[in-house]
């Protein structure tokens, strides 16, 4: 008995702006086959993803085989909720301001009705304990896990979930992992748009997209037997003259906390947290999601006014001492996932990259040609120079995630904090922001604080670690 369809794509074709996105793609996946869609940066994956979603204009057909008004629900990459008057007027400092944090809901009151008669769901998802939890003080892996949630209180027939692997730690990856298997095992069609090095085990058929076009389309067993390929990036693949400014002063110490303390109301997030960076030094941070890395990152970048009432000094000098807090912004070239949430989308390549001058988020001034020619050669290093004139919301996830990395260095701050860079990135790209900040804090001697959820994503310049559970220091 031949197989039955329960997805058809004939001839999809793609078009915003003027420009090709996707083109001729067709396939099938039968009854009971899970999809996985991998490709490189910019090579038009959560673009087929919202059209099978039907949010995105498309040419030629899409068909479900599934009773009429089967759900179709769609898990994005980033997360978004709205304050308690329904306003998007969020901003990334928000998260670490104990009154501003009320102005949002909590994940119970976000639910509403649902919550009681979904309870079992929740409890079996292992999210009950965040239900009291204000929305916008959530980790990336516990969005994630409301995200699901609030996709499968759909009942969906069809799941379609964009990069869910990205953000989150190794045990929350496989929690999501036997999650995407119970729910093919259930009926639901499940097609996960993901790097090649995070294909769900579950997954029957592999579509590789390349340039907007469907470059092979295979099972998963014959994916996984091909020999790798490995990337070569060396210094001859990527631009060799870093630009340098003047020399930056010296410190007795970048970072000094101790016996550091953060609450909000009645929780705990820091405990005692004790912590010496020295300048030059290069140092992972690592913990589960939730574990306060956000939290202990957000002092030292400016952004936790609770920093004034710990015992913490930034490059020699004691926070509440005179200093403002762009005097610690200036020292500081920063990238995380929540920095690009708040982003402002409709920057243009240039001025993403030239923002990171004035340590705003979007770029609000004229500069001068001197400084223009210092952030195009940045661009050039980061290999996003031809990014210059295209807006972010136009632009795939890594290629927004490389213009943020450029904003970052484009100061040549003393201090690099980088978290969870490689977040959205193709292997090439990948290796790339790797290779690049290896060769900038060797090189420049600047101090770097490293954020990731995996060992293999980590620069090898890093030599010094400490790791956090629960709001306190483990290592």
């Amino acid at each position: 008995m031949s197989p039955s369809p329960v997805l058809s794509v004939n001839q999809l074709s793609i078009n915003r702006s003027g420009k090709k996105i996707l083109e001729n793609i067709s396939f099938t996946v039968n009854t009971g086959e899970a999809l996985a869609i991998t490709g490189p940066a910019g090579c038009g994956k959560t673009s087929l993803g919202l059209a099978l979603t039907q949010q995105l204009y498309y040419q030629g057909t899409i068909t479900y085989h599934l009773p009429d008004g089967s759900p179709i629900a769609w898990v994005e990459q980033q997360h978004h909720f709205k304050t308690l008057q329904s306003t998007s007027d969020l901003y990334y400092q928000q998260r670490f301001n104990s009154y501003d944090t009320e102005e949002t809901q909590t994940v119970a009151e976000s639910l509403g009705h649902q919550l009681e008669t979904d309870r079992e769901l929740i409890e079996e998802m292992g999210i009950g304990y965040l239900l009291e939890e204000k929305l916008i003080q959530l980790s990336n892996g516990e969005n994630k896990k409301l995200q699901l949630l609030n996709a499968l209180l759909q009942q969906p027939a069809v799941l379609i979930m964009d990069q869910p692997f990205t953000g989150l730690d190794t045990s929350t990856r496989q929690w999501l992992n036997g999650q995407v298997n119970r729910l093919k095992q259930s009926g639901v069609l499940v097609m996960v748009i993901c790097s090649k090095d995070e294909i769900p085990d579950c997954t029957d058929k592999l579509i590789i997209l390349e340039q907007g076009t469907m470059k092979t389309m295979e099972d998963r067993l014959s994916f996984q037997q091909q020999p790798s390929i490995a990337t070569d990036l060396t210094e001859s693949s990527i631009a060799t003259a870093i630009p340098l400014s003047a020399a930056h002063p010296e410190f007795d110490s970048i970072i000094d906390m101790e016996d550091v303390t953060v609450r909000y109301g009645e929780k705990l997030i820091l405990d005692r947290i004790s912590w010496r960076v020295l300048p030059g030094e290069c140092w992972l941070l690592s913990g589960p999601n939730g574990a306060g890395k956000s939290t202990l990152l957000s002092l030292v970048n400016g952004d936790n006014p609770q920093a004034y009432a710990n015992k913490i000094h930034l490059f020699g000098q004691r926070r509440g001492s005179g200093e403002s807090i762009w005097d610690i912004k200036k020292k500081t070239g920063f990238l995380s996932p929540e920095l690009h949430v708040y982003f402002n989308a409709a920057s243009s390549g240039f001025e993403t990259v030239a923002s990171g001058l004035f340590d705003t988020i979007g770029l609000f001034r004229q500069i001068g040609p001197e400084d223009t020619e210092w952030v195009m050669q940045w661009m050039e290093v980061c290999g996003v120079s031809q990014l210059k004139d295209k807006r972010l919301f136009e632009l795939s996830t890594g290629e927004q995630r490389m213009l943020l990395l450029a904003r970052a260095l484009v100061k040549d701050p003393p201090l690099l904090i980088l978290d969870e860079p490689c977040q959205g990135l193709d292997p090439d790209r990948k290796q790339r922001l790797l290779e690049l900040t290896n060769r900038v804090c060797t090189v420049t001697g600047k101090t770097l604080v490293f954020v990731s959820h995996y060992e293999k994503d980590v620069p090898g310049c890093v030599d010094r670690y400490i790791r956090m559970e629960n709001g306190r220091r483990v290592r």
